[in-house]
This record gives C-alpha cells, structure tokens and sequence, in this order.
C-alpha cells in the first residue's frame, strides 16, 4: 500500500496543519499528543474535510487534489473509517448497523462476508442486541466490524483504545491485531498511545502542532527519536542536556553535569546534545558493581517511588535526574526505599544522543 499525503496545508484553531508524507506499510500509526492535528488528517483522507491545499493519493487512485478541483465522495473512496466516537446508530440493532453500508464485496472476496466478519471479531452473541445495551469493548468490535462490512482498501482507526479503561484495552488489542493479519488490509492508526503504536504498527509519523516531526519504522522512531520533542511523546523518561567531550573507537564520552556516560558515538557535528534514556532500560543493584559488559555504573539516591500499574517509577538523583522502571516484585526483591544508595547500570546502546 502506498498513500501520498503530499502539499496538505488546512488552518486550524491554533496552527495549520502542514504535511508532506508518503506511508508505505500495512499498519501506520499517526502518533503524537492530543491536539496534535492527527484526526484532521484523518479527516482529510477520508474526504470528511476540505483543505485549502492537499493532493492525496491511495496506490495509483488519486482521492484529492485540489490543484485540479479532484475531490473523490467519502461514499467512493473504498474507505472504512471507525471514529472515536464509534458513530454506531442507537436506535437501531447490531445487526442493522451492521447491514448499514455494507457492500457486496464478499462476492469478490470472502474475508469480507458477513459471517466470517463476525467471526473473526467474535461477535455473532451480539447480533440481536440494542446497541445501547453494549459494553465498551463490545461496541467498540461491532464499529470495526462494520467498517470491515464495507470492503474497504484503506482502514481508518481514530483512537480506538481512547475510551476503554486498560483492562479492555488488553483485550481489544488481540482483535486489531487479527484484523492486520487476518484482512490484511492497510491500516492508518491514530493514536496517543505508546504500547498501542508498538503492538500493532509497522511504521510511525509522530505528529505535533500540525507537522510531521518524524516518520520510518516503528522500532526506529521509538528507539532513535530525531529530536527531543519526539523524545517526549516515545516515552523517553530520562531527557537531560549533555557536552560530548571525546569520542573514541565508535564510543563517544558524555558530560551530564559532574557524571560521565559512554554512549555510541552519534553521526553529529554538535558536541552539545540531549542524553535520552527509556525507564525500562534502567537497571537497578543493591551490592556494589562487579565486573560485566555494561558500561555506564552509576551511584544514585532514590528520589521517590511511585507506582505506575505493574510497574514502579523510580527516581533516581544520580548526579542528574534518572528515572528507572521496574516491576513490582523486583522492587520488592530490591527492598527499595526512598533515600537508599543503588546503583543505576545503563547499557552502551541504551544511551540515544540527539543535537540540541
């Protein structure tokens, strides 16, 4: 799949959108904060919107552009589109919202007809139901299920976790996921949400204030943030500013303050940079440092501790704030305390510098 988003310009209330993107992969997340111009986009695609300026274009079918007054019906573009507000009719049965636009492609293809939609979204208990009688989660399989209904060649997903406490969230997680592999359509994805864009996508555009702040693999993004704005919304934990003062053999020598880090050395010219750590790959010990492979040994004081669902945020002061995350039960095996010495190892690869 291949969706041109090129030359799109549209004002919002406080900024203007602004994108020039080309998306390739099966499953794209459109990730970034809230108000970040993610749903407008989404608009835009699904002809839902008009923008002063925009050309966009699925595979070889060209959907807008305005340079020439092109501008494809939602009804035509083969678009299914699942918005945060699930947009699921009240007054009608499951059934009849399934039925609702459902097209005949399952003579073409079989993965869309209606029994094997169903199915596959394990929802056939529900059919008879009233919409209103439906709890998050269900409603929330009954508008993918709809959407798939209408054979679509694009899907469109507006924060479909958004609504549902975590618990459902584990469990709608596995059926997008099936959707992917099972009707192996193209999916964009917006999303705020950090475990959502790794489980289920292949590539990211991280998006805020209406630009596109950066775009590649997922993995690649989340792991190696191009600046620290992207840091922020990957869930850098750790995001604190750094004087490269040496590199040597591939390695390069860092300067937070008093405390020195060993890092890869970085393919930069600046010497000033931002040291970026994700919590997870801060490790923790009682006794004193032996020998091993990892590099960066740090003597710190905890902070605080502060408990984040399975896992415990912990603040370090470790010449500079280091935030670590850990399970419970390893806090627990630890014996942490707020005030207790530890020591804070870091591998080398861990360690992502971006120029400030």
């Amino acid at each position: 799949m291949s969706l041109l988003l090129k030359n799109i310009v549209l004002p919002l209330a406080h900024f203007t959108l602004a994108v020039d993107v080309e998306v390739r992969s099966r499953v794209t997340a459109i990730f970034g904060p809230s108000g970040a111009g993610k749903t407008s986009l989404l608009d835009l695609v699904a002809g839902l919107r008009r923008a002063p300026s925009a050309f966009i274009q699925l595979d070889d079918r060209v959907l807008t552009d305005t340079a020439t007054g092109r501008l494809v019906p939602t009804c035509a573009r083969g678009i299914g589109y699942v918005p945060q507000d699930l947009a699921l009719f009240p007054h009608l049965s499951v059934r009849q919202n399934l039925l609702y636009g459902c097209k005949s492609g399952a003579a073409i293809n079989p993965l869309f007809a209606f029994d094997h939609v169903i199915s596959v979204l394990e929802i056939a208990p529900l059919i008879t139901r009233s919409v209103t009688a439906l709890s998050g989660g269900e409603k929330q399989r009954v508008a993918l299920a709809r959407a798939l209904l209408a054979s679509p060649q694009l899907l469109l997903l507006d924060e479909p976790l958004a609504s549902l406490d975590e618990p459902l969230k584990a469990k709608i997680i596995p059926y997008l996921a099936r959707i992917r592999d099972e009707f192996r359509i193209p999916m964009l994805c917006v999303t705020h949400d950090r475990l959502e864009a790794l489980t289920l996508a292949d590539e990211v555009v991280v998006i805020a204030g209406g630009k596109v702040m950066q775009a590649g693999p997922t993995l690649e993004v989340f792991n190696r943030p191009a600046n620290p704005e992207v840091a922020k919304f990957v869930g850098m934990e750790t995001l604190q500013p750094g004087c490269i003062t040496e590199v040597h053999d591939g390695l390069a020598t860092v300067s937070i303050n008093q405390t020195r880090l060993t890092a890869l050395a970085p393919e930069l010219a600046a010497t000033e940079v931002f040291v970026c750590i994700r919590g997870e790959d801060v490790m923790l010990q009682r006794e004193a440092a032996t020998a091993s492979s990892v590099r960066n040994r740090l003597p710190a004081r905890i902070k605080a501790l502060r408990p984040q669902g399975a896992l415990v945020r912990v603040e370090l002061d470790a010449g500079f704030p280091l935030f670590a995350l850990i399970t419970r039960p390893g806090c627990a095996e630890l014996a942490l305390r707020e005030g207790d010495a530890i020591t804070a190892l870091i591998k080398t690869p861990a360690i992502h510098l971006v120029p400030r």
